[in-house]
């Protein structure tokens, strides 16, 4: 009778164990699959940008350190890869330089009504709305899973089979003052 018991207990622990190492894996898999949507938006975004920055350029021509930053910037995205720090702080600098590039447009009324501009602007400010819904997707499972990966008794698991602390994605600084930034309407 109480190896029957003990036999009870064992199998519980293993059960709740498998338990809570699938959710584990489940909450990963599920913060992968945000950083996929998010993903697929920065990668619309960072084809936009080099008809954006021929568009510009047209009217524009003088104002090559900010084209520079904008290619510079789109290649160091390029470059990162993956839901590291690197990639998220890669794009931060993107999106500054994205806001550079719109500054410079503000400049140039011809260029601003111009219908390719407005067409790219339109895509562009989709594209931003669409990014920001997946990162708060993103964060929102990347705080689950952190909370899951520290609560008791998953910590267990978690440290034992390695789930660890997971970064946000989080805006850089230029990319958080534009966005605080109330637009300037003009009539």
């Amino acid at each position: 009778m109480n190896s029957w018991v003990g036999l009870g207990i064992i199998a519980a622990i293993i059960g709740l164990f498998v338990m809570l190492y699938n959710r584990l894996v489940a909450l990963r898999q599920t913060r992968e699959n945000a950083f996929s949507d998010i993903d697929v938006q920065l990668k619309q975004r960072f084809n936009l940008v080099p008809q954006l920055v021929e568009t510009v350029k047209g009217y524009a021509s003088h104002e090559k350190s900010v084209f520079e930053n904008v290619t510079n910037a789109r290649a160091q995205v390029g470059a990162a890869k993956g839901a590291t720090g690197e990639r998220v702080a890669a794009e931060g600098v993107l999106g500054g330089a994205l806001m550079s590039l719109l500054a410079v447009a503000e400049d140039y009324p011809d260029l601003k009504a111009d219908q390719n501009f407005q067409k790219l602007m339109d895509e562009l400010s989709d594209i931003e709305n669409k990014i920001a819904a997946a990162r708060r997707f993103f964060n929102n499972a990347t705080a689950e899973y952190n909370t899951s990966t520290q609560q008791f008794p998953a910590v267990l698991v978690a440290n034992m089979f390695g789930f660890g602390k997971e970064e946000f994605f989080e805006l850089d600084e230029a990319e958080a003052v534009a966005v605080q930034k109330a637009p300037e309407v003009k009539f």
